[in-house]
């Protein structure tokens, strides 16, 4: 299968003109897994929870899943979107799966990132394992990728490939998520945005782009560049994800010392 990312340079608040872009893009990539970056249709840095809620979507009804369903069902195709999901009168920072029949299933970021929460709720989702086409794939978002146990946890459970649609200001995630996937055995997929913003006085904040494609053995299949708009995908084998072995004799799942585990 063909597997990518589009890294995108959304303007805060235009909802409608951040989903075309990004729809542009898809439409061009020549991919049966797509994944867009963290807030892809809002922008990252909210002023208040207000804000936010004024700017969130519910998954049913909302203008980005609408147009990415239209999208999924024209090309058959399955996307990975990270947005902002209203939920009463609650916003989480999630992720959508869509497929051709419309979405599949949300992921709720579980690790707040520094005044994300001023913003949003904790999520509340489970980690699930979901088919997309002939790959089983999870979902984290972003600062997930510092918790081991998330990536661990979505493999343990049958994940061949881990998308994280990511807003990244720190450096360090892109060689993380190398591990993250050599650790486990998985692809992971890391769509990023570029640009900054400065919507909270003295807290400018710079996306580094720098999204990837990564393979089970931890190499590096395609990395963008780290600013302008990008969108690239690779061929891969998902039934790669399936060995866990390292050598004859070791098994990453099966050597594994539970006894000497904390948790």
């Amino acid at each position: 299968m063909k597997a990518g990312f589009i890294q995108t340079h959304p303007e805060f608040g235009r909802i409608k003109e951040n989903v075309e872009s990004a729809l542009k893009e898809i439409d061009s990539l020549d991919a049966d897994l797509v994944v867009l970056p963290e807030l892809f249709s809002t922008g990252y840095q909210f002023r208040t929870k207000e804000e936010a809620l004024k700017l969130s979507e519910p998954v049913d009804g909302g203008y980005a899943a609408g147009r990415l369903s239209e999208a999924a069902k024209k090309k058959k195709i399955h996307i990975v979107a990270g947005f902002a999901e209203k939920a009463g009168k609650k916003t989480y920072n999630s992720s959508m799966l869509i497929g051709p029949r419309g979405v599949v299933g949300v992921y709720r970021k579980a690790h707040l990132f520094w005044n994300e929460k001023k913003i949003f709720s904790r999520g509340d989702t489970d980690l699930k394992v979901y088919r997309a086409g002939g790959a089983k794939i999870g979902m984290m978002i972003c600062f997930d990728w510092i918790f081991p146990e998330v990536a661990r946890t979505l493999a343990l459970r049958g994940a061949e490939i881990i998308c994280q649609p990511s807003n990244l200001v720190l450096p360090y995630c892109p060689q993380a998520m190398i591990t993250r996937s050599l650790e486990n055995r998985v692809f992971s997929i890391t769509a990023n945005r570029v640009g900054t913003e400065e919507r909270v006085r003295g807290t400018r904040l710079h996306f580094i782009g720098t999204s990837q494609i990564v393979a089970p053995n931890g190499s590096v299949l395609y990395r963008a560049a780290g600013d302008g708009v990008e969108a690239a995908s690779m061929d891969i084998k998902p039934e790669e994800a399936r060995d866990k072995d390292i050598t004859p004799m070791n098994n990453i799942f099966k050597d594994r010392r539970k006894d000497l585990f904390v948790l």
